[in-house]
């Protein structure tokens, strides 16, 4: 065995430090993926004229655009007979609710992106677990895991599909995976997996979690923010328009909720109201500013009573728990660079991350994907803030449908399905038709389009591309082949794809799914070299690998993103992950060297 070069060292450096990088946590991945690429260009191993040729790979414009046809399918209206479905039955046993939500979750992420079934799903699952009096935590788990689950089943279920299917062709291995060349395995772990999460998997969920729902005030705690003051005679207060209240007690980290005027309750949405002595101010205000208030103000504390619940609802007052999506405008940035309160009239109550309230100071908070906010604001300015900063609502709007176009988006999707399938075009032609055919019937608009991408997905995958064919070119990959060859003893192949699986699975738990399919893929062909076997097992093995990240919130953004809707602990994840990855590994394995043959 030759020892590795330089180059050798200088990419596996770099690939480590990006590891590290997307294990920290403390920059957005697509910056971590951008990092690592700049730094092999500045190494020399990666060529400058190919840093930015995966902008143009087939792997990356297929994520792309199956991304944008995910939310055509969502805005037509083609899925809502599904939902209501699961309104439906969810007042049926917690057996039939669960099995259910995980089993349409995953049906739905076969042909859409993951993150996007979850998106759909998410407020009809917090409604029926409502309405049947039960824990949020009972069913976004199983949600969650059954939206990975089904990504398995096709080519453009999840993106470790798409890049292993395109790495065939481009390592001259043979024609691209086909669309349902994968469903053969990954229909049966699916299967499989569902069966486990319906029958034991939920069962695994601490038995905190499991209590009956709390409404938003008690889950954030609201009463330890809230305050009311009293405007005495002859304040400064008096005569104050509510935008100029909120103006002076804005540096004091406090917000104007409303005001309560004798029997009225009038919201802070009124901004050009005038204050009144005599009116009792809501406010919002940690422990540390009420004091404060008082002083600055001129006004007499009271006691909260039940007034702030009463202006919540007051007038055309609205509140709602919005989850922080992927890419938003609001991940890594705080509202004192936003100036969202003003922008869109709203008040932020409270925000609470990883199923935690945040006592902090909101005006410098941080936000990230997965964060939970409870806003109040007049019902028209929650919307436009949901659709303008790619939030999530937690209650279900309901699907806005452009026009009654859902039969029209499904028959377009179906047929691009058909052309990849039968191959009359590639799968990136298929699919960027069914996207032109949307655009000609006017179910997303251009703008919607370059919304509905999640560009740092995008930014991720052009960025690792180079980095993975610099293992190649390296011979780094060939390296680390010989090395597991020559170590792997008597090992039978069936056991050399279990321990490939696994180690995507451990990967994909502390990283991008994509990221670690682009690392692993060349390294499973190279080892099949090695081995004078076919690399078809193998390079499956690391689809279905790289695609089951069960153990952390951190490895899948489905995860991420039901942590504090469902209250989970970081630790909750591997009590129903690690039995479902071990199952897995043991169903996947034999399946493999039965579909495709050594």
């Amino acid at each position: 065995m030759t020892l590795p070069n330089s180059d050798q060292w200088l990419v596996g450096l770099i690939l480590l430090g990006a590891l590290a990088g997307f294990v920290w946590g403390k920059w957005r991945y697509d910056v971590v993926a951008l990092t690592a690429l700049l730094a092999g260009v500045i190494c020399g191993v990666v060529p400058a004229d190919r840093a930015f040729s995966g902008f143009g790979h087939p792997a990356v414009i297929t994520v792309a655009v199956v991304l944008a046809l995910s939310a055509a399918l969502a805005q037509s209206g083609a899925i809502k007979p599904i939902t209501e479905l699961i309104a439906k039955v969810s007042t049926h046993s917690l057996f039939v609710h669960i099995a259910t939500l995980t089993a349409v979750g995953a049906a739905l992420s076969a042909f859409m992106n993951n993150v996007g079934a979850l998106a759909l799903m998410m407020p009809v699952a917090l409604r029926s677990a409502l309405d049947a009096d039960r824990s949020p935590a009972l069913v976004l788990m199983p949600l969650s895991f059954g939206a990975i689950l089904g990504g398995l089943t096709t080519v453009i279920g999840t993106p470790p599909n798409i890049i292993v299917a395109e790495y065939r062709e481009e390592a001259g291995l043979g024609e691209p995976f086909l669309m349902f060349d994968f469903t053969p395995v990954g229909a049966a772990v699916a299967v499989t997996g569902i069966i486990y999460i319906t029958l034991l998997g939920w069962r695994l969920v601490p038995k905190a979690r499991r209590e009956k729902p709390k409404n938003p005030q008690e889950r954030f705690k609201l009463e330890s923010y809230l305050t009311e003051a009293i405007v005495p005679k002859g304040s400064d207060l008096e005569g104050k328009t509510f935008a100029e209240v909120d103006a002076l007690i804005y540096e004091e980290e406090s917000i104007l909720l409303g005001v309560v005027r004798g029997k009225r309750r009038i919201p802070a949405t009124s901004r050009y109201r005038r204050i009144n002595e005599g009116d009792v101010l809501v406010l919002e205000a940690g422990p540390d500013a009420i004091a404060a208030l008082a002083r600055n103000l001129k006004v007499d504390l009271l006691r909260p009573d039940k007034r702030h619940d009463e202006l919540m609802r007051a007038e055309d007052a609205a509140i709602a728990e919005l989850v922080v999506a992927p890419g938003s405008r609001l991940e890594g940035r705080a509202l004192n660079r936003l100036y969202i309160l003003k922008r869109y009239n709203i008040n932020l109550l409270a925000v609470s991350r990883q199923g935690k309230s945040y006592r902090g100071r909101l005006r410098t908070f941080n936000f990230r994907a997965g964060d939970v906010l409870l806003i109040q604001g007049n019902r028209e300015s929650v919307d436009e803030v949901v659709d303008a900063m790619e939030l999530w609502p937690l209650a279900e709007r309901g699907i806005r449908v452009t026009g009654e176009r859902g039969p029209l988006a499904a028959a377009i999707f179906v047929a691009s399905v058909v052309a990849a399938a039968f191959e009359l075009v590639s799968l990136p032609i298929a699919f960027t038709l069914g996207l032109m055919g949307m655009l000609a019937a006017r179910v997303l608009s251009p703008r919607e389009v370059y919304e509905h991408v999640q560009w740092p997905v995008v930014v991720l995958l052009a960025a690792m591309i180079p980095l993975g064919d610099a293992l190649e070119t390296t011979g780094a990959t060939r390296a680390v082949a010989e090395a597991i060859a020559g170590a792997s003893g008597e090992l039978t192949p069936v056991f050399l794809i279990m321990i490939l699986m696994a180690v995507a699975m451990t990967l994909s738990d502390v990283m991008n799914n994509a990221a670690t399919a682009v690392i692993m893929a060349p390294l499973a062909a190279t080892l099949a070299s090695q081995l004078n076997l076919s690399p078809d097992p193998f390079l499956m093995a690391v689809a279905i690998g790289s695609s089951c990240a069960f153990l952390t919130p951190i490895g899948h953004q489905n995860n991420m993103l039901i942590m504090g809707p469902g209250g989970y602990r970081f630790s909750d994840y591997w009590r129903m992950g690690l039995p479902l990855e071990i199952l897995i590994v043991a169903i996947a394995s034999p399946m493999l060297i039965w579909v495709w043959p050594l």
